[in-house]
């Protein structure tokens, strides 16, 4: 189903995404050689429960999952990209961390998503991260009135074209609003002018993911992590927007955060923010 929000829902919806925008930083913060996966789950619970917010994670039971998934953030190691079940293991030097969450305050959800390196960061590594987050710049850019679904799609697939990243269509973003999924899907490949047209109100949880050197998938043994299918590293960006009636309203943009301008394959490789 797709809905559209009132000015008000949106700035409920925005409330949502500060506090989102606030666990991501806090964990890029706490992300460090030496720090334990399960460790930083149990920290965001913490966070959640005394904001008195609500995962959306939490006995998450879609078709493609082996649920109820039962963590309220997904963190994802390297070749894992997507829906990484925090488990026990150790951050390493240099490892890629992508972090993706979903919370609900007040009945109104929020979701985002960043990729970092712990320690150490390997050239390729910070080139990959830079593509996916100019890659949502470059889709955020397309959310505007009159433009289509189709136009996100093509200027996300741009970006990935000009570092020479294949694209996986099998997920992509997503409408959000009452719920962490709604309608439309908007996939990460597609051609512009196509789809359905964007209209203030409408909220899209947007986000680029690439791995180096494949556009295949494969599952983890616990049936939620999904990593590339030949090994190579991947990242992950994400940002809810809203459609509004002049600019496109980022509603999970962190404080430290700048966005990424658009450089193509040979661009400056953007530092971590906190």
């Amino acid at each position: 189903m797709i809905e559209f929000k009132t000015p008000a829902e949106i700035q409920r919806m925005h409330v949502a995404g500060r506090f989102v925008a606030e666990v991501l930083s806090e964990v890029g913060r706490l992300a460090d050689v030496g720090v334990n996966l399960l460790d930083l789950e149990h920290h965001v619970r913490g966070m959640i429960k005394q904001r008195g917010a609500e995962s959306c994670y939490w006995d998450y039971a879609p078709s493609f999952g082996r649920g109820p998934f039962r963590n309220v953030i997904c963190l994802s190691v390297n070749d894992a990209v997507l829906h990484g079940l925090p488990h026990d293991y150790t951050l390493r030097d240099g490892d890629v961390l992508s972090a993706d969450i979903a919370v609900g305050i007040d009945g109104w959800m929020a979701d985002s998503a960043r990729t970092i390196i712990v320690g150490t960061a390997a050239e390729e590594d910070l080139r990959i991260i830079r593509a996916t987050e100019e890659a949502l710049e470059a889709a955020i850019e397309m959310a505007r009135p009159g433009n289509r679904v189709g136009d996100i799609s093509a200027a996300i697939w741009a970006v990935a074209r000009d570092y020479g990243y294949p694209v996986n269509t099998e997920f992509g973003g997503h409408g959000i609003g009452r719920t962490m999924h709604e309608g439309p899907h908007v996939s990460n490949k597609g051609r512009a002018g196509r789809g359905l047209t964007l209209r203030p109100g409408l909220a899209l949880a947007l986000e680029p993911w690439f791995a180096r050197t494949t556009d295949q998938i494969i599952y983890d043994a616990d049936g939620w992590t999904i990593r590339s299918a030949d090994g190579s590293r991947t990242a992950h960006a994400e940002h809810t927007v809203a459609i509004t009636e002049d600019a496109p309203l980022v509603l999970t943009r962190r404080a430290s955060e700048a966005p990424a301008a658009r450089a193509g394959s040979t661009g400056h490789l953007s530092a971590q923010d906190a």
